[in-house]
C-alpha cells in the first residue's frame, strides 16, 4: 500500500509515518520471525513463568525488542509486560493489549511452523496473526512515531499478556496489579471494529442411564457443534432406518455385535458461536436413542434441544436485541460413565441480557425434566456503545487508511478484551480474510502486516495526540 499524503486531527502529516513504515517493513516481518520461533505453547508453571517456559521466553524477546526501541518496560511476574512510551510516572491514557502465547501446531503444515516462511506474499508461521504478528506490527508502529518525531503528548502502554488461549489468567492477574488504562483496544480479532460480544454460559446436565444404554459419547468441545456421536445399547439389532435420513446433515447407522447394536451419528461441526453453520451430531442422536429406549430422561433433554434448533425455543431462553441479534445455542457434549449421563450446552445470550435472566429460565425446565444442572461457566456480555470517543477515533483511522466504511459488529464469540470495562477489538483480520487461525499454515499477509502497522500509528495519534 502506498504511502497516504493526510494529516491527523492536530495538522501532523501521516505521510511521513507510512513511509517510514514502508520502507521498513523487512525489519518488522524480521522481528515477527523473532516472535514466531518461540513456541509460545501452554506448559507446566515454573519460578517467574506461569504458564511455562516457552511462553515466559516469548515475553522476555518481545519486552527486549521494546527496550532495544526505546520504551520503558516491566515484566510483571511473568504474567504480562507492559512497554510504555514514557515513563512510568505519566499515567498511560490508552493501551494497546496484545497476547504472545499460540495453540499448538497441530499437524497439515507445509512449512515448519515455528519458523516464519514468506510464501506468495503470505508470512505463514503459528501465531502470525493470532497475535505475534499484531504484536510487532504494533511495536513498529510506535517505532514509525519515534522515528518521524510525531510523539504523542499522552503515554501510550503496550501490553503483552501470554494466557489468552487458554483463559486469560494473565489479563486477572494483571488487573489485580494495574488499572487498565481508560482507552484500550486490542488487535485479537477483526476490522473495522468488535464492539459487542454476546454472553457466554456453559452449563451441564446430569441424569441416571437406561440400563439399555452401555454407553453414549458424542462432541468433543463444549464451544463446537458436534460433527460425531455414538451409542452402544444392549438392544440386539435396534431399527434405525427411520432415524437414517430424518436429520438433514446428519447421517444415523448401525451395527450389530452379539446382541448389542452400535449407533453412530455423523455430522457437521461448526463454531458454537455460528451454530446454524453446523449439523449436530448429538442432538440428531439423542432423539434417536430416546425413541429407540424409551427413556424418559433422554426424551425430555431431546425435547429441550431438539435437532436443528439453534435459538433456545424449547429450551425456553428464546430473546434478542438490536445490537447484538439473537440467542444461539448448541447442546454439544454428552458422555457416560458408572450409569451417568452428562450432556453440556453452550449458550450465547444478547448484550441487552445478563445471565440472571437466562440461568433460571434452563433451571426451572431441567428440573420440570427431572435433570440436574449445573452452571459450569459464566461470562456476562461485553458492550462499548458505538457513539464512544474510542470507537469514533477509531473508525475515523480506519477509513483513513483503508479507503472502506467503518462500523460496528457484534460477535457471539469473545475477545481478549471481553473482562474488561472499556476495550473493543480493532484488527488485525480485514474483512474477507482466511488466515488460517488456529489450523495449518496460518498466515498473515506482507500487505496486511504493514497495513496494520499504519493504521495502529494512525489510531496512536488520534487517540494520544501529537507533539
Amino acid at each position: 500500500m502506498s504511502p497516504m499524503k493526510t494529516n491527523n486531527r492536530k495538522g501532523m502529516p501521516m505521510d511521513k509515518i507510512f513511509s517510514y513504515i514502508d520502507s521498513h517493513a523487512d525489519d518488522m516481518i524480521s522481528d515477527l520471525r523473532r516472535l514466531v520461533r518461540v513456541p509460545s505453547i501452554m506448559g507446566d508453571a515454573a519460578e517467574g513463568a506461569p504458564f511455562g517456559e516457552m511462553p515466559a521466553r516469548a515475553l522476555s524477546e518481545m519486552l527486549d525488542m521494546c527496550s532495544e526501541a526505546g520504551l520503558h518496560v516491566r515484566n510483571i511476574d511473568g504474567y504480562v509486560g507492559t512497554a510504555d512510551l514514557y515513563p512510568a510516572e505519566k499515567t498511560p491514557e490508552l493501551g494497546i493489549l496484545c497476547h504472545l502465547d499460540v495453540v499448538p501446531e497441530g499437524s497439515g503444515w507445509s512449512v515448519p511452523p515455528f519458523d516464519l516462511t514468506e510464501k506468495d506474499g503470505k508470512l505463514l508461521g503459528r501465531g502470525a496473526i493470532d497475535d505475534k504478528g499484531p504484536a510487532a506490527a504494533v511495536l513498529w508502529a510506535v517505532k514509525a512515531l519515534k522515528a518521524t518525531g510525531l510523539m504523542p503528548e499522552k503515554n501510550l502502554r503496550l501490553i503483552f499478556g501470554t494466557n489468552e488461549e487458554n483463559g486469560s489468567a494473565d489479563l486477572a492477574y494483571y488487573r489485580k496489579k494495574e488499572k487498565l488504562p481508560e482507552m484500550l483496544f486490542t488487535p485479537d480479532g477483526s476490522y473495522p471494529i468488535i464492539n459487542a460480544e454476546k454472553g457466554m454460559l456453559r452449563v451441564s446436565y446430569g441424569f441416571r442411564a437406561n440400563p439399555a444404554i452401555i454407553s453414549i459419547r458424542g462432541g468433543n468441545a463444549v464451544n463446537a457443534v458436534p460433527e460425531y456421536a455414538e451409542a452402544v445399547l444392549n438392544i440386539p439389532n435396534a431399527d434405525v432406518s427411520a432415524y437414517a435420513e430424518r436429520f438433514e446433515g446428519v447421517t444415523i447407522s448401525a451395527e450389530y455385535s452379539h446382541g448389542i447394536t452400535k449407533i453412530t451419528a455423523k455430522g457437521r461441526g461448526a463454531h458454537a458461536s455460528t451454530p446454524e453453520n453446523g449439523a449436530n451430531a448429538v442432538t440428531a442422536l439423542i432423539s434417536a436413542v430416546a425413541e429407540i429406549c424409551g427413556d424418559p430422561a433422554l426424551t425430555a433433554l431431546s425435547k429441550m434441544f431438539p435437532y436443528g434448533e439453534t435459538d433456545g425455543s424449547a429450551a425456553g431462553i428464546k430473546c434478542s436485541d438490536g445490537i447484538s441479534g439473537g440467542l444461539t445455542t448448541v447442546l454439544s457434549v454428552i458422555d457416560s460413565m458408572g450409569g451417568i449421563i452428562e450432556a453440556k450446552q453452550d449458550v450465547r445470550f444478547p448484550v441487552e441480557k445478563t445471565s440472571g435472566d437466562i440461568l433460571p429460565l434452563l433451571e426451572e425446565k431441567a428440573s420440570a425434566a427431572g435433570l440436574i444442572l449445573n452452571a459450569d461457566m459464566i461470562s456476562e456480555p461485553h458492550h462499548v456503545p458505538e457513539d464512544s470517543e474510542l470507537i469514533r477515533k477509531l473508525l475515523e483511522v480506519y477509513e483513513l487508511v483503508t479507503g472502506e466504511k467503518g462500523h460496528c459488529v457484534a460477535i457471539g464469540g469473545g475477545t481478549y478484551v471481553h473482562e474488561t470495562e472499556n476495550g473493543v477489538a480493532f484488527g488485525a483480520e480485514f474483512p474477507g480474510e482466511e488466515n488460517n487461525m488456529h489450523g495449518a499454515d496460518e498466515f498473515i499477509s506482507r500487505e496486511s502486516l504493514i497495513k496494520n502497522a499504519k493504521i495502529f500509528a494512525a489510531a496512536i495519534c488520534s487517540l494520544c495526540g501529537a507533539e
